[in-house]
């Protein structure tokens, strides 16, 4: 070999080496990703719309790829886009997403087969507009669950069976559903689920679970679908949470509750509002509505460094709780990608501009995202 060729050669490669160290380009320097630092605590999920699973939001779609590993449909598998009219299912949508999900490696949740709320009016009434009976509302319910499930069989992972069906109070949300089945609708939906697809994985998901009367009710419906043979595999708790609203020790005790009943829990719709309530008693219920007020929207120009950081710092607080009890969690999903893609600047009050996610409207990852990396370490 010749002498003077090989210690240029080795030269050179040292400086191309120090380069890279200084423009932080080795494959030791990669910043981790909340996906990365998760993997053996819980999923980390987010809700993803038709144009990021489409290819149209390219932005929030390479956020969700590098730092997610679990996704659920924002509006596309509620059975008022699947079925918009009786016998004529619309899956074009939902097979994107469920592609997409597998394409990268996701852990693929259905949302959701059961709500009162977004579901198509036929499915309730007759040709006349009065209830049907308990027999119609029945087979209809289970021509819808039967023929999702199935198509989807072994590619979803899990399915959100019942959504919301519980008031903040612990009563009986009186919809459609309770008015003509009452509550034989949740057990009917989860035999039928499992019928269609016994290796998938099912969910009751409510929001407002840190109250105790609500959480309470929820237990309850665990123990008896249990009692009855059904299988429930886990409890969504929605966090859709504020500032000051729900205190962590009331968090931490409905988690406790339901996980006693030998389901696991998962932290559903999770999101942080920084905006003023209009009303502090209204829970999550997506067809509230306020009109727009200046006053409810203080942070149309950005968010002061003051309200950032303690959004940061309440964030961390929850994520640290989820990570104290990850044997009990198997996933954790944000209600949307970036901010931009929120539903809460939509909610309750149309046109205001919120921060309740972790990356902003640029994707670029708030500090506490570094946080909860860090804390994943300790």
């Amino acid at each position: 070999m010749n002498y003077k060729f090989f210690m240029k050669t080795i030269f050179y490669v040292g400086v191309l080496a120090l380069f890279a160290v200084g423009c932080g380009q080795t494959p030791q320097s990669k910043t981790a990703t909340l996906r990365d630092a998760l993997k053996d605590k819980f999923y980390i999920g987010t809700a993803l719309s038709v144009s990021q699973f489409s290819g149209i939001d390219t932005l929030s779609e390479r956020v969700a790829k590098e730092n997610f590993s679990a996704i659920v449909p924002e509006n596309c598998m509620k059975s008022m886009f699947l079925q918009p009219k009786e016998g004529e299912f619309f899956f074009d949508e939902a097979d994107k997403y469920v592609a997409w999900g597998e394409a990268n490696n996701m852990w693929i949740t259905g949302h959701c087969l059961v709500w009162h709320s977004q579901a198509p009016d036929w499915l309730f009434v007759d040709e006349n507009g009065n209830n049907v009976s308990p027999e119609i509302l029945t087979e209809r319910l289970k021509n819808h669950i039967t023929t999702v499930v199935s198509r989807y069989k072994g590619r979803i992972k899990g399915w959100d069976v019942v959504n919301e069906a519980i008031l903040d109070d612990g009563s009986w949300r009186n919809s459609k559903l309770y008015e003509i089945l009452g509550e034989e609708f949740i057990p009917l939906a989860f035999q039928f689920a499992h019928e269609a697809d016994p290796d998938v994985e099912l969910y009751y998901n409510d929001y407002s679970m840190a109250l105790p009367a609500k959480c309470a009710t929820v237990v309850e419906l665990v123990k008896k679908l249990k009692e009855r043979g059904l299988r429930i595999d886990a409890v969504g708790m929605q966090g859709h949470i504020g500032m000051d609203y729900p205190t962590l020790e009331a968090f931490e005790n409905s988690l406790l509750s339901l996980a006693s009943t030998g389901v696991k829990v998962m932290i559903t719709e999770l999101d942080l509002t920084v905006l003023p309530s209009p009303n502090p008693n209204m829970g999550a219920a997506v067809e509230t509505n306020f009109d727009y007020q200046k006053e409810l929207n203080p942070y149309a120009e950005g968010l002061p460094d003051s309200v950032s950081q303690a959004w940061d710092s309440r964030m961390g607080e929850f994520f640290a709780l989820f990570l104290k009890h990850s044997d009990k969690i198997t996933r954790v999903t944000l209600w949307g990608v970036c901010d931009k893609d929120s539903w809460r600047n939509d909610w309750p009050v149309p046109g205001r501009t919120d921060y309740a996610l972790l990356f902003d409207r640029q994707g670029n990852p708030k500090p506490v995202v570094q946080t909860i990396i860090n804390k994943t370490k300790e």
